[in-house]
């Protein structure tokens, strides 16, 4: 039987010691101090010396191999299956698919060296300085993290970048929303806790980074100013739920490690599947990778009692919206971010100039305009009434609806048009 070399260097050098033991030139304590063991070890090495001679000293399992040692057929099919279908997965991920979808048996460290061993994934680096884990609120519900992180989810269309809204819950770990969208927003924002509070209810808090549509921070880096809120604030209060402002990617470790994550699984798995459009990928996280990621990721609250409370008749369209308060004008028109709301005349009023009124506009793009409880007009987002026909005393830059130009000669302004010769006009013409 073939011996590897360090096998034959190591019973050389046992059999050595041994024999200068027996000679006298070494004392056993000394000798076990050379080879690294125990003085009785090495009585027990001299035994099988004594026994069976040299072939004593190799260490056994050179003789007998494992019968847990996996097959070579086997870890070349792992090897080839993630060289050409899984290549950029990570280690976890990649065991969760040839398990459940190629009938890997072997463990998840086997087949983690075994890629390493291969060069195919790294090894992990080396981590930072130590911190202090928090541990999660006992109760599902009591605090959801809210986080948008940008980057090219679309493997097939790698010069495009896609922002990722996700909520999470910190007492199971649970994704309650996720969807890509164009852009990190306000309506993006408030639309995905729309579906969370219609679909779970409202939470005691909710944790967010400092972004522009979460908090108003007056000195970049620097506290925020919770005097003025932004529209997201101003929602969350009506709805008494906390905003919590994060200072640290590592304040938020929870959101950021969900971000990891889907990361390292999405993007390989959209990729694998040929997806390439914006809808189709909202469309297998939504059905497939949520449920799949719940499954392995979620845990049970310390807590069983849920903390959501029921939203009841609460209407979240007056209130997850963006809204200003504005001061008619003389022509009695109210703008809003350039799009201007003509005003139809309003009972027991003969204008509505300068009368301060509030201007929302909702998450599906329509306008509304209220004085105090009475709403003075419905409006599309372009500006139009919604509810009743357009007034005649619109303003001109106003949008022009499908009937075309009001007017003859749109582009040219009155005072230039050509007019015709001036006929005399008196007794003598």
């Amino acid at each position: 039987m073939l011996y590897a070399a360090a096998a034959v260097e190591r019973a050389m050098k046992v059999q050595e010691v041994i024999c200068r033991v027996l000679a006298g030139t070494l004392s056993w304590l000394q000798g076990a101090d050379i080879l690294g063991i125990d003085p009785r070890s090495l009585r027990r090495w001299r035994a099988r010396y004594e026994q069976d001679g040299v072939l004593g000293l190799y260490d056994r399992r050179c003789r007998t191999p494992s019968r847990r040692k996996a097959p070579v057929a086997e870890v070349q099919r792992i090897l080839r299956l993630y060289r050409q279908t899984y290549t950029g997965f990570n280690v976890r991920h990649f065991h969760h698919l040839a398990r459940r979808d190629h009938g890997v048996t072997l463990s998840y460290s086997f087949v983690k060296l075994a890629l390493q061993e291969a060069g195919r994934v790294g090894k992990g680096r080396a981590r930072g300085r130590h911190r202090r884990r928090r541990e999660p609120r006992p109760c599902f519900g009591e605090l959801l993290h809210l986080d948008g992180s940008r980057h090219p989810w679309l493997a097939l269309r790698p010069a495009e970048q896609q922002t990722l809204i996700a909520v999470l819950d910190d007492a199971t770990k649970r994704v309650l929303y996720a969807q890509l969208w164009p852009a990190e927003t306000t309506a993006a924002v408030m639309t995905a806790l729309r579906e969370v509070f219609q679909t779970w209810g409202l939470p005691i808090a909710l944790y967010t980074d400092r972004a522009g549509w979460a908090f108003y921070t007056p000195t970049a880096g620097g506290k925020v100013d919770l005097t003025r809120p932004t529209q997201l604030g101003r929602a969350l209060a009506q709805l008494g739920i906390d905003h919590i402002p994060s200072y640290s990617p590592q304040a938020r470790g929870r959101s950021e490690r969900l971000n990891r994550t889907v990361q390292g699984r999405l993007i390989n798995e959209l990729r694998l599947a040929g997806i390439t459009t914006l809808a189709a990928a909202n469309a297998y996280l939504r059905d497939r990778f949520l449920a799949d990621y719940t499954t392995q990721f979620t845990r049970a609250p310390a807590d069983p009692t849920p903390a959501f409370v029921p939203l009841g008749d609460v209407d979240l369209d007056p209130i997850l919206c963006h809204e200003e308060a504005r001061t008619v004008g003389l022509d009695n028109v109210v703008t809003l971010e350039g799009v201007p709301l003509q005003l139809a005349k309003q009972p027991g009023r003969r204008s509505c100039a300068r009368v301060r009124v509030t201007v929302r506009r909702h998450l599906d793009g329509r306008h509304t305009v209220w004085h105090g409880t009475q709403c003075w007009g419905h409006y599309d987002a372009l500006g139009h009434p919604l509810d009743g026909p357009r007034p005649k005393n619109a303003r001109a830059h106003v949008a022009q609806d499908r009937r075309g130009p009001r007017r003859p000669y749109p582009d040219i302004p009155p005072a230039r048009r050509r007019r015709g010769p001036r006929l005399p006009t008196g007794p003598h013409s």
